[in-house]
């Protein structure tokens, strides 16, 4: 079968096509034949190892697991004799490490739920990471409820075009931050108001927000709390720093103590994988409340490519890898 790999850190020449045997399936697993995946920021964070902190964890000199990519849609080609709640034939989503392969084996208790029917792969393969992010930052972060104020910044990109639908379908009043060529995109998923941040800084306007989702991470944490209510919160999915070495990881620092000088609270966050809440997508994307929105697809030999587009930050929506 043929996977992207990747021995050494680095740009996006550093992935290679490889043929690798296929996997073995074992008594508890379904082998699902992948149809899509979908890129995030963390695949190529994880591609050059950086920050360099983080190789403590994913190997010092070259990664210990050289698989990429996590989200993914297929469908179910075998499974192991104890699995009863996957057929061969099903169709499936979830997260799971090393999607960026034409063949992958998944717990039958792991990230992973039959696909909503009315859903393409391409679609499915692009809701797990960037769904989970918008869903646990605003409802577990946020504590979103009805009537709240919610402000996305970056809301034309994977995570924020995720973030405006659910925001809006659990209730709150939604505006979305982005630049001027991505306004109308915002507006027809749901945005009750949109910014073009190039004609106007929502940091220097009246308007407060029970919750900011912060996905673009260009703001400071004082122009941030000029926008939020007395009681409100800063979620923080981006977290950008200069530094190759441990920048990036001084924002949530400086977020954690600024909670404990303040009445605003303001919460760094990285989403997890959890079925349970891959549920609620589900349920989400099958009663039409929210709809995945894809800017460009990729063939597998194109991921250098589709990660080097990502990298630039100018996605609109999701990059998806077609197999």
């Amino acid at each position: 079968m043929k996977a992207i790999r990747y021995h050494r850190y680095g740009a996006p020449h550093v992935l290679e096509l490889e043929d690798l045997e296929m996997p073995v399936v074992k008594d508890d697993e379904i082998l699902v034949r992948v149809r899509a995946a979908s890129v995030n920021p963390l695949d190529w964070h994880n591609m050059r190892g950086t920050p360099y902190v983080v190789r403590m964890m994913a190997g010092l000199r070259r990664p210990k697991f050289n698989g990429l990519a996590v989200d993914m849609a297929g469908a179910v080609e075998a499974v192991g004799k104890n699995v009863t709640a996957f057929a061969p034939g099903d169709e499936v989503f979830g997260w799971h490490k090393g999607t960026l392969a034409e063949y992958i084996t998944v717990a039958e208790n792991g990230v992973v739920l039959k696909k909503p029917g009315d859903l393409t792969f391409e679609q499915a393969a692009s809701v797990p990471v960037a769904g989970l992010t918008a869903l646990q930052g605003l409802r577990d972060k946020g504590r979103i409820e009805a009537g709240h104020k919610v402000l996305v910044n970056g809301a034309a990109g994977g995570v924020g075009t995720f973030a405006v639908q659910i925001a809006k379908a659990l209730g709150a009043e939604v505006t979305g931050v982005c630049g001027g060529g991505n306004v109308k995109m915002v507006e027809s998923i749901g945005a009750d108001r949109v910014i073009d941040y190039t004609q106007e800084d929502y940091t220097r306007t009246d308007r407060r927000y029970d919750i900011v989702l912060d996905v673009a991470a260009n703001r400071t944490l004082s122009e941030s709390r000029r926008v939020l209510t007395h009681d409100g919160v800063l979620v923080g999915v981006g977290l950008a720093s200069p530094g190759m070495w441990i920048g990036p990881l001084l924002g949530p620092v400086k977020m954690l103590l600024l909670s404990r000088l303040v009445s605003q609270r303001f919460a760094p966050f990285l989403a997890r994988e959890n079925r349970d809440d891959l549920a609620v997508l589900r349920d989400l994307l099958e009663a039409g409340k929210v709809t995945p929105v894809i800017d460009r697809t990729y063939t597998l030999s194109e991921t250098p490519e589709a990660i080097g587009y990502l990298e630039e930050g100018h996605a609109k929506g999701k990059v998806v890898i077609t197999l």
